[in-house]
């Protein structure tokens, strides 16, 4: 292949797909390679997120939390709607079409960009130069003078419960079920766990989550979590915490799990379908010639500086195959940052600020400390915490459940963290997300105006309750 470019992306996934398309606003020449393939062999950006990941999972926690709605919270208001169903086959579809929409959106960008785009496999090989492998088998070499790796994560599969036809699968599988499971075994309580247990238990599933660890969702603040805890159990999640599973057997049309329980005695528990949700490892097979210079560390993740940097000048990772959470925008902001770098500008992410989300209802979010990491920390603070049931908008949705906490520094008030658990959490928590950014303090929020009525006010509120001054909660004490 005679035809040289500035950059050369592997992967077109919300790293990979992003990166490419700076680079190619900022004048770079910029090529991305993707090799993903639907059920129909047709190729598609987008790569996990939007394919099986983020987009389709939303998309039926949706629906499911709308038909939730319509048939247990809908008479509060004085709506009475009769019989309500669900139209499983109707709402896959509409994921599908959904997923359908963006991907070939992703392709249109492209095109208005000038990003040339390569379906198959990209391999990094010695001097910059990549290796590319289209789906017929033929293969080329590309001359570059950068390249950004980004080809994304793939789930952790376990011995004890192998993928075994549509009863036990990943999260992909989940997204495709035509017909709800009376009897849902989830093994793992994290982010996709949550979700997917969610969309299932809102359809009639019974749904039992093994979780292997003591302690439920560890990565969350120990007060959301104690109040998530609350909220599912009241959602008929049934979550095992010290559940670890040994075994699984295909019986039929069912499965039956084997699992030493917090007590480690044996336990066993029949599902129609199982989820494995244990969590993600990055994908890197094949990705790197040995003679590259790339560096991967034991567990497969590339080597990079806080910019991205991998140990050979002109090639950079970004992504789940680099330090940091599996998030698809912290992989997209790592790839405008490695195309302002390449293009000559000055980029650096700011890693405290990265905030993350379970979509389950009501949302979990979060950014920045946790009071457990500033106590190890040595940390001095202070914390301002304002419920949803003081709410009146929260009230007026019949929507009070959870609250606000905002951590600052007691020397000099710095906003440290900020935690919510509520209707909305996804998008409130982009308001503590900017504060921080610009380095603002609680007072800084709590001298700002907010509108009434809205929900917001509760992230007001949790501001000026940091210093005792709330005005729509009892203070812990006068000043």
């Amino acid at each position: 292949m005679s035809t040289k470019f500035d950059v050369v992306v592997i992967g077109g996934g919300p790293g990979g797909y992003v990166a490419a398309i700076r680079a190619a606003q900022l004048g770079l020449k910029t090529a991305c390679i993707e090799k993903w393939l639907d059920k129909s062999n047709t190729p598609r950006l987008g790569g996990t997120c939007l394919n099986v990941g983020c987009i389709p999972s939303k998309a039926l926690l949706d629906s499911s939390h709308k038909y939730h709605d319509a048939k247990e919270s809908y008479g509060v208001h004085g709506i009475s709607v009769g019989d309500v169903s669900i139209d499983v086959d109707a709402m896959v579809d509409r994921k599908d079409k959904i997923v359908d929409q963006l991907t070939s959106g992703i392709t249109g960008l492209f095109k208005a960009n000038g990003v040339t785009s390569f379906e198959g496999v990209g391999k990094v090989l010695s001097s910059k130069k990549v290796e590319f492998t289209a789906h017929d088998g033929s293969v080329s070499v590309i001359d570059t003078e950068n390249v950004i790796l980004a080809t994304g994560s793939v789930p952790v599969n376990i011995p004890p419960a192998p993928r075994t036809g549509d009863i036990i699968v990943d999260n992909e599988g989940a997204l495709d079920f035509r017909k709800i499971p009376k009897r849902l075994g989830v093994i793992g309580a994290g982010v996709i766990g949550l979700e997917l247990g969610s969309v299932w238990a809102r359809l009639g599933s019974e749904v039992v989550v093994l979780e292997a660890q003591d302690t439920f969702l560890s990565v969350c603040d120990t007060d959301v979590a104690k109040e998530a805890a609350k909220v599912f159990k009241k959602q008929h999640l049934d979550i095992r915490l010290g559940a670890r599973v040994t075994g699984s057997e295909i019986k039929g049309e069912e499965v039956e799990v084997t699992y030493l329980d917090a007590k480690g005695e044996e336990q066993k528990q029949t599902f129609d379908k199982l989820i494995v949700a244990v969590g993600r490892k990055p994908f890197t097979d094949g990705c790197l010639a040995a003679d590259s210079g790339v560096n991967l560390d034991e567990r497969g993740f590339v080597f990079v500086d806080e910019q991205c940097k991998t140990s050979v000048p002109g090639v950079y990772a970004i992504g789940d195959i680099v330090r940091g959470p599996m998030l698809a925008h912290k992989a997209s902001e790592e790839g405008v940052m490695v195309a302002d770098i390449i293009a000559g500008h000055k980029a650096q992410m700011n890693y405290d600020c990265i905030p993350s989300v379970i979509y389950t209802h009501p949302e979990i979010a979060w950014v920045g400390k946790t009071e457990h990491e500033l106590k190890a920390d040595g940390v001095k603070y202070k914390v301002g915490k304002f419920p949803f049931a003081a709410s009146g908008r929260a009230m007026a949705a019949n929507d009070t459940t959870g609250f606000v906490k905002m951590i600052a520094c007691e020397a000099t008030d710095r906003i440290l963290g900020c935690h919510i658990i509520g209707a909305g959490a996804a998008d409130l928590i982009a308001q503590a997300v900017i504060a921080m950014e610009f380095g603002s303090t609680a007072e800084d929020i709590a001298l700002t105006v907010f509108a009434h009525p809205t929900v917001s006010e509760a992230v007001h509120e949790a501001a000026l309750a940091v210093d005792n001054h709330a005005i729509h909660i009892a203070n812990r004490k006068k000043r």
